[in-house]
């Protein structure tokens, strides 16, 4: 079975105090996400502290990493008095019906995108995920995590903002003031990134993944273009979405890599030639398996940043 990936819901399928009072060190904290083989991911979750709480950005996917959350809320005392999901990917939000349980005053806050994804990638991947459960193709080891996300699904409102983020701007969450940013047509349809100029961090989600950008529902221009805005911000610090927190230079690093791999993939170089460039620029961020990087490169390159026009363009559009 091929590694799953980090954005698609079930991989095994398609694969048949006020924080200004602070040091800036304390301003925040981050819960790490999970990448492994054969296992949906989580991506990392970010607590920020606020006057009327905890501001948590991204929830998780499974229920280790939401035990996780609540209890460092517990450990805090705490309310966590919002959330932000960066983007709709079910390993970046699946907690938020828990979360919301726990806190239910807690509004949510990200882009409608996950309007279009409920309409197009999720329900295509249900369909995929439900033959490959009827030809017996999911290991029963998997099947609790199937359940969880058909759970979600079948519960779309846990995934659709309280709050929605139609435009980039400064705004007030939970007592604290914030730069929140909207990238369209990115990594995702709609994605959300924080600036928070008092702490001197950047929360970018999935528009920088450490170990390999996840590609799966892309516009790759779109998302060369919003790395571009994040590298003209003033930030010491920035938390991907997947992987350790970045200074500003390993960032400037990682775009880099980045722009090569795209570079690399409109040219007529051989598909080896791209992935040895990607392993050779991002070396420093690659702390997962090697060869599932590997994989999940020639797996990109083939199925979308090689494919036909159509199939390359296919999310730099609304999704209806």
């Amino acid at each position: 079975m091929r590694v799953g990936h980090a954005i698609v819901v079930f991989a095994w399928a398609l694969l048949a105090g006020c924080a200004t009072a602070e040091p800036r060190s304390l301003a925040w904290h981050v819960v790490p996400g999970t990448l492994q083989p054969n296992r949906g991911p989580d991506g990392n979750s970010i607590f920020l502290n606020a006057p009327d709480g905890l501001i948590l950005v991204d929830t998780g996917r499974h229920p280790e990493h939401r035990d996780q959350l609540l209890g460092y809320a517990q450990s805090r005392g705490l309310p966590v008095a919002a959330i932000i999901n960066t983007h709709w990917h079910l390993d970046h939000t699946t907690g938020n019906a828990e979360l919301r349980a726990a806190f239910p005053q807690a509004p949510v806050y990200a882009s409608g995108a996950i309007e279009g994804a409920l309409r197009g990638f999720l329900a295509n991947s249900r369909r995929q995920t439900e033959a490959a459960l009827a030809a017996g193709r999911i290991p029963e080891a998997s099947l609790p995590e199937v359940r969880r996300a058909f759970g979600v699904m079948d519960n779309p409102d846990s995934l659709r903002p309280t709050r929605p983020i139609n435009a980039s701007g400064e705004v007030e969450i939970a007592g604290r003031r914030l730069r929140v940013n909207l990238a369209r047509f990115a990594a995702t349809e709609g994605d959300v990134w924080i600036h928070d100029p008092e702490a001197g961090l950047v929360i970018a989600g999935d528009l920088v993944v450490a170990a390999i950008p996840f590609f799966d529902t892309a516009c790759p221009d779109g998302w060369r273009g919003a790395l571009n805005e994040i590298a003209a911000t003033p930030f010491d610090t920035l938390i991907p979405g997947h992987g350790a927190p970045m200074t500003k230079p390993q960032f400037l690093q990682w775009r880099s890599a980045f722009n090569n791999l795209l570079d690399c993939a409109a040219s007529s170089a051989e598909q080896q030639v791209c992935v040895e460039g990607w392993h050779r620029d991002a070396a420093q961020f690659i702390t997962d398996d090697r060869a599932m990087i590997t994989q999940l490169l020639r797996y990109y390159l083939g199925s979308r940043l090689r494919a036909a026009s159509e199939e390359r363009t296919r999310y730099c559009r609304p999704q209806t």
